[in-house]
């Protein structure tokens, strides 16, 4: 069976072949202790050659080791990991050296519950009625809350907070200081990053004449397998169904999604973009930086919405769409926004000529044949 080399930091040639799925030229016992770019990249390292562009860079590049395609092997002056797809294995490899810093990150000092299978820090307050999976690792300072149920692998670091009756999948990662609130699931190897906020309240008010009355949010937050949520993100939680986040979705630091949104699988949306309440995502769409989306909309499956886009209404085929008006110089732009605010007098102007035109001419008529 192949095993990984655990006694000195990195990882050799040959491992990353093998955990790759690569080929590989060069010799085998070669020590690489992280990744980095062609211009930085020095002995111990490993980069990759991900776009021709650079195929410049790789010819004087110092790196112990690169990752390319069978084409570019030929030219690289190292070692090489021999890839389909070097951009792809380049991102496979960055989970793989990620694995090195989390002895630090996630280090529980004192670990408590020996002979249990799991790691926890001796300032960590974990419920007696909450269940630990074997190698799971409670950081500092962190709560866990009643009939918690944390699965086999799970890290959660420092700081965190983990409400009632909430579900973590295996090998899931929380970094410092995230949030869930109570009846939360989380499904397997999911990523939350430090200030994440999960399961808050959903915005809802009802009007009485005089003040806004809250509307209890009695519905929970489902999140899919192999999800990704960046720093400071809310996912509120739904006033009666669940808000859902589906498998393998990436979202991205600073991001509002509302009571009651759905996200199918595979989506991806960009940092500062808002979802408001009872949004419908469809599968592998793709929300620009700081696109707004009011409620209640429904985005069909293979949409993509590009950066500061205002999302008004349901989007029924797959496509790119925009909004919003292009880059200009202030001047510019302050005189153009001032006629597109005459638009409408414009065009009832217009139509009142063509009106006039025709009664003198009588109806214009097509091409001649």
């Amino acid at each position: 069976m192949f095993r990984v080399s655990t006694s000195e930091s990195g990882y050799t040639l040959a491992e990353l072949a093998h955990l790759l799925g690569t080929g590989y030229r060069g010799d085998p016992s070669r020590r690489l202790s992280r990744l980095a770019t062609l211009k930085s990249a020095g002995q111990g390292d490993l980069s990759f050659l991900g776009n021709p562009r650079y195929a410049r860079q790789l010819r004087s590049c110092k790196a112990s080791a690169v990752i390319v395609d069978a084409a570019s092997a030929e030219g690289a002056p190292c070692d090489c990991l021999i890839a389909d797809d070097p951009y792809l294995t380049y991102a496979r490899a960055s989970q793989l050296f990620a694995l090195l810093d989390d002895g630090e990150l996630f280090d529980t000092d004192q670990p408590e519950g020996s002979g249990t299978g799991y790691s926890v820090h001796p300032t960590a307050v974990v419920s007696d009625q909450a269940v630990l999976g074997a190698g799971a690792v409670v950081g500092a300072c962190s709560v866990i809350g009643p009939r918690v149920a944390i699965g086999s692998g799970v890290r959660v670091g420092a700081n965190c907070v983990i409400g009632a009756d909430t579900r973590i999948g295996a090998d899931s990662r929380l970094y410092p200081g995230v949030t869930l609130y109570h009846r939360v699931s989380i499904g397997e190897r999911a990523v939350i990053h430090g200030g994440a906020v999960i399961g808050a309240d959903g915005f809802g008010f009802a009007f009485d004449g005089r003040r806004s009355v809250k509307i209890a949010q009695l519905g929970g937050v489902r999140i899919g397998d192999d999800v990704e949520i960046g720093a400071g993100t809310t996912v509120d939680r739904g006033a009666l169904d669940d808000t859902v986040i589906g498998d393998g979705v990436k979202i991205d630091n600073q991001v509002q999604i509302a009571h009651n949104c759905v996200v199918g699988e595979g989506s991806i949306i960009c940092g500062c973009s808002a979802l408001a309440g009872s949004t419908t995502l469809g599968r592998y769409c793709v929300i620009g930086g700081g696109v707004g989306i009011i409620g209640h909309l429904e985005i069909t499956d293979g949409v993509t919405v590009s950066a500061m886009s205002f999302v008004s209404r349901s989007i029924k085929r797959p496509g790119v769409y925009s909004s919003g008006t292009l880059l200009q110089e202030t001047r510019e732009w302050k005189k153009n926004s001032l006629r597109l605010q005459n638009l409408d007098t414009l065009s009832k102007r217009v139509r009142e000529l063509e009106s006039r035109l025709e009664a003198l001419d009588g109806p214009r008529s097509g091409p001649a044949d």
